[in-house]
């Protein structure tokens, strides 16, 4: 059996899931996960919205060795490098994510991607974890 890392992120497992940010309704700024308060004003007026799918690498970089806590991944000789991205989706908001491509001679600045959900662990249980990732189109 699956199960999100964190079910209130996204809308997985829907066909097509899509992130869940806030929007605040004094300044119209986006953020993503979902806050109470606006990081911009903060004013209490901070309402769900749905995020686009696709969107554009800004930065990136890969991740060689297992992070720190409180990373609950594959570690030691179970743990494989993979990229990490900020990726700005559509003129919404950016986020920072793991990307499913991790050999630098294939990531680029600006490239596109869309979001996607990937194996990330197994629990106690033997569920398979998933987490959100973005993946060139």
């Amino acid at each position: 059996m699956q199960k999100a890392i964190d079910p209130t992120i996204s809308t997985w497992p829907q066909e097509n899931p899509q992130l869940i940010g806030s929007s605040c309704g004094a300044c119209s700024a986006t953020v993503f996960p979902v806050q109470s308060h606006c990081p911009k004003c903060s004013r209490a007026e901070m309402t769900d919205v749905l995020l686009p799918r696709r969107g554009t690498v800004i930065a990136w970089t890969t991740q060689g060795f297992a992070p720190g806590a409180p990373y609950a991944g594959p570690t030691g000789k179970d743990f494989v490098p993979f990229g990490v991205g900020l990726v700005q989706l559509g003129d919404v908001v950016r986020v920072e994510g793991r990307l499913t491509e991790s050999d630098p001679e294939k990531l680029d600045f600006g490239m596109d991607v869309e979001l996607t959900f990937i194996p990330f662990a197994t629990d106690a249980d033997g569920n398979e974890i998933v987490t959100f990732a973005f993946q060139p189109v």
